[in-house]
C-alpha cells in the first residue's frame, strides 16, 4: 500500500466553502507525524494555497499552478517548474485581444516573488477572483500588459462565461498548438463561470508528479492521487493509484481505481486513515 499521497485541493480535499473540517485536520496531521508522506497539487498559486491549508504542517513539496511550479513551504524557495518566455506570452495576450479580453498573468519576478499582472479590472469573473483574495500584494495593475523579460511566466488565466472563452481557445490552439498547454474547466465558486489557462506544454498535473516524486524519494507508480476535475487528469494517467471524490467529473471517476465519499465528507482524509489502519493490522 502507498505511503505516499497527493491531493488536488479544491473540490477534493476543501470543503465547498473552501475550508477544511477540524477531522479532516486532525487525520492529516496525525497521517504526516506517522510518516506519511502527503502534499498537494493545485491550480492555486503558494499564496492563495497556503490561506486554506495552513492548519497543516506541510513538510515536503508542493505543486502549484497546475504543475507549472514546485516549491518547498519549508524552506520557502521554488525548487523547480515549467514556464513561458514573456515573449509567446505577449503573443498570446495579443491573441486573445482580438476577442476583447485580457488575462490575469501569474508569474514569478527576477526574485522569485509571485505577482498577478493585470489590466484594470471590470469583468465579473476578474473581480470576483480579485475580491476573493482581499489586501493580497501579488496583484499589480497596469493601463495595458506588456511582459518584460525578467518575468516567468506561470499561468496566463481568462475568466469568463464558456461561449466568451471558446473562441479564445480555439484561437490560441490554432496559433500555438504544440507551444502552450491549454486547461479549460469549470469555476468551483463563480457562478457560470470558466478558466481558461495558459502554460508552458510541461505544465500539467501529470508532470508535476513526476517532479515531485523526484523530489520525495519514489516512483510514480508508488503514488496515491486524488482528484475531481479535469486538471487532474494529468495526474490519473501518470500515478500508480487513483482515488475520485463521488463529487468528481465523470472524465475522472471513469480514469479512478477508487471512489470515495464526497469533498464535503472528510474523503480524502478518510481514506489515508483507512489505508493506514489497514497497514498497522497486516
Amino acid at each position: 500500500m502507498s505511503s505516499y499521497y497527493l491531493t488536488d485541493l479544491d473540490g477534493t480535499l476543501l470543503r465547498s466553502d473552501e475550508t477544511m473540517s477540524d477531522d479532516t485536520i486532525e487525520q492529516l496531521k496525525e497521517a504526516i507525524e506517522a510518516g506519511i508522506v502527503f502534499s498537494y497539487s493545485t491550480a492555486r498559486s503558494y499564496t492563495s494555497s497556503t490561506k486554506v491549508t495552513s492548519d497543516i504542517p506541510w513538510r515536503y513539496p508542493v505543486v502549484i499552478y497546475n504543475g507549472a511550479m514546485i516549491y518547498d513551504p519549508v524552506e520557502k524557495r521554488v525548487l523547480g517548474g515549467n514556464w513561458l518566455s514573456a515573449e509567446l506570452s505577449n503573443r498570446i495576450i495579443e491573441a486573445g485581444r482580438r476577442h476583447q479580453l485580457v488575462p490575469l498573468v501569474f508569474a514569478l519576478d527576477e526574485n522569485d516573488q509571485e505577482k498577478v499582472l493585470h489590466e484594470r479590472l471590470h469583468r465579473i469573473g476578474d473581480l470576483s477572483f480579485y475580491n476573493s483574495r482581499p489586501n493580497d500584494p501579488r496583484f499589480q495593475e497596469s493601463d495595458r500588459l506588456d511582459l518584460g523579460a525578467k518575468y516567468r511566466i506561470l499561468i496566463m488565466s481568462y475568466i469568463g462565461l464558456y461561449e466568451e472563452l471558446e473562441p479564445v481557445k480555439q484561437t490560441i490552439e490554432q496559433l500555438y498548438n504544440g507551444l502552450v498547454h491549454i486547461e479549460f474547466i469549470k469555476d468551483a465558486y463563480i457562478k457560470d463561470h470558466y478558466f481558461l489557462e495558459i502554460s508552458h506544454p510541461l505544465a500539467n498535473k501529470g508532470e508535476g508528479v513526476r517532479l515531485w516524486s523526484q523530489h520525495v524519494g519514489c516512483e510514480v507508480n508508488d503514488v496515491t492521487v486524488f482528484g475531481d476535475n479535469l486538471n487532474d487528469i494529468g495526474m490519473f494517467q501518470v500515478a500508480g493509484t487513483r482515488v475520485a471524490v463521488a463529487n468528481a467529473h465523470e472524465r475522472i471517476i471513469a480514469l479512478a481505481d477508487h471512489v470515495i465519499g464526497t469533498s464535503n465528507e472528510d474523503a480524502v482524509a478518510g481514506y489515508i486513515t483507512e489505508q493506514r489502519s489497514r497497514l498497522t493490522t497486516r
